[in-house]
């Protein structure tokens, strides 16, 4: 277990300092993630220690921790109450953190059918790019009017602010889980899937390894067995595992030093032709590919069929990690990060070279 500390006052007396100075922060946590996104040109400000579990009402299905929690250890308390993280993060590393978590944004196997972490955040505290610590949203689910700055705060990388405490809704653990697989093709797997998705089945994650269909189901053993009556296919030696797996990107698939794509499409896509190799994941919604062809090559691929594509992992030029930006919508980012980040010391680089 983490020692429960709340820095705020340091964190926030640093980001005073480097505004004054115009001097950037190259903000870390675990860093199981410092991998993902641009580099960054900017002095170290760890955020890990400002940490703990700050509340926790199980009866709520809400938790409230600080940004430089380790994930393991909000995990395990979530599990001694039966409950979960219902959009399956991935780690990346044992030192993975809830703040590096919901500034990247990442969400696992199970997004599609729960979905993502954008999803469960609930409310956060941060300090801005003036100094200034805010607060956002709160611990119950509720409608927004105008932006939902705490969600805004999921996928900026740490370019807007600093997060210091988050909330999250979460869910029960489900009472049974079992994984089917079925032979198919690329065609026939996306088909067979988007196919269920019209069903009232207990789905919970599906991907397509290039031969064989994974399929999670969970939740009651008595709708866990009707849906595996429905679904059809056989368990697998390995039960479970191998969504722990892809998730963490254990699985062989990943295990190349060639760069890694994500391409985020919609679901129904059909096998895209790229040079390399694929795993369709989210059911169609997600393909990881595995490729040395141009980034312009692969995000022509992936706009021209209404997606995008992030060179999430071994990327040979940082500076080209995610989906450019056009027009009016490079324009609104642009905006967010003037107000939130006046003299952009937050970051710089790690979203987008202009930011």
């Amino acid at each position: 277990m983490s020692r429960e500390f709340d820095n705020t006052i340091e964190l926030q007396q640093a980001v005073i300092s480097a505004v004054a100075q115009s001097r950037p922060l190259n903000l870390t946590g675990g860093n199981s993630k410092a991998f993902y996104g641009g580099e960054i040109q900017g002095a170290p400000l760890a955020l890990g220690s400002h940490s703990g579990v700050v509340n926790y009402e199980p009866k709520e299905l809400v938790l409230t921790a600080r940004a430089g929690t380790p994930l393991q250890e909000i995990e395990a308390v979530l599990a001694q109450q039966k409950q979960m993280l219902a959009f399956e993060p991935p780690h990346f590393g044992d030192n993975a953190t809830l703040g590096g978590t919901i500034a990247c944004g990442l969400s696992g196997p199970r997004r599609p059918y729960a979905g993502s972490a954008r999803d469960f955040v609930l409310g956060v505290r941060i300090i801005n790019g003036k100094g200034e610590i805010l607060r956002f949203g709160g611990e119950v689910m509720k409608n927004v009017a105008g932006y939902d700055v705490s969600r805004l705060m999921c996928g900026a990388m740490g370019t807007l602010g600093i997060l210091l405490d988050i909330s999250l809704k979460v869910l029960p653990m489900p009472q049974t889980e079992i994984t089917l697989v079925q032979e198919r093709s690329p065609a026939q797997a996306i088909s067979v899937v988007n196919g269920f998705a019209s069903l009232p089945l207990p789905i919970t994650a599906a991907c397509y390894d290039g031969l064989k269909l994974y399929l999670r189901l969970s939740g009651e053993p008595e709708a866990v067995a009707a849906g595996r009556n429905l679904v059809g296919g056989s368990t697998t030696p390995e039960g479970n595992r191998i969504w722990f797996d892809i998730r963490e990107h254990q699985h062989a698939f990943f295990d190349s030093g060639q760069p890694l794509w994500r391409l985020s499409l919609p679901a129904h896509t059909a096998p895209i032709e790229l040079p390399g190799k694929q795993l369709i994941d989210w059911g169609g919604a997600q393909r990881w590919l595995v490729s040395d062809a141009p980034a312009a090559t692969i995000r022509q691929a992936a706009e021209g069929r209404g997606g995008h594509a992030t060179l999430f992992r071994n990327a040979r030029n940082r500076n080209e990690v995610f989906h450019p930006l056009t027009g009016s919508l490079n324009s609104l980012h642009l905006q967010l990060k003037r107000a939130f980040d006046p003299k952009a010391i937050f970051n710089p680089g790690r979203l987008y070279p202009d930011f």
